[in-house]
């Protein structure tokens, strides 16, 4: 991907029913797919704010191994996460094509969110995946902890795990790093 996108979930139309085939209703749900250590993975459109180059991080002694820092972000601070530090994978090698992908998660406040950022290796692309070829998450034999996983679709013949991001921080975690922000 040569160009970075500030993705407007509003503005992206999902196809519905009146959008259905003669057979029938196929839904189909939006993915932004990235690379992370040679894998590809996936998280739902509806979440994710932007996709920024990594730039600017600041360190927060003291956090978790797979909390890299902050990023300002417009005047907000942003915590950032190494999704591959927090798979229990070396930490991602920051090269040319490396992204900060910005996500609103929720808190354990209910009705709030926040801004996170998860560094990837490189953005790949905007999938629609019909929720027929999505496969439940397996429960064994997977490299990250099946709570992670939202499901795995088959895309031209490859497979993409598509995360939930809500899972891969849980409560408590997200408790630490709101208390990043706090501290900023």
């Amino acid at each position: 991907m040569n160009a970075l996108v500030k993705v407007n979930p509003h503005s992206l139309t999902l196809k519905s029913a009146s959008h259905a085939t003669v057979r029938g209703a196929v839904e189909e749900k939006q993915y932004l797919t990235f690379m992370l250590g040679g894998e590809m993975f996936s998280i739902g459109i509806l979440c994710i704010k932007e996709i920024i180059w990594y730039a600017n991080l600041t360190e927060v002694p003291m956090m978790p191994s797979y909390v890299r820092g902050v990023i300002n972000l417009r005047g907000s601070v942003v915590p950032v996460m190494d999704l591959s530090n927090r798979f229990g994978k070396p930490s991602t090698p920051v090269i040319k094509s490396t992204c900060i992908v910005i996500i609103e998660v929720e808190t354990p406040n209910e009705g709030e969110s926040q801004n996170m950022g998860v560094v990837v290796d490189s953005v790949q692309a905007v999938l629609e995946i019909p929720t027929s070829e999505i496969e439940p998450a397996p429960t064994f034999g997977t490299k990250i902890r099946s709570e992670f996983i939202e499901g795995i679709a088959k895309v031209n013949g490859k497979f993409v795990i598509l995360l939930n991001v809500n899972k891969v921080l849980s409560h408590e975690e997200l408790g630490h790093v709101a208390a990043i922000t706090d501290m900023v």
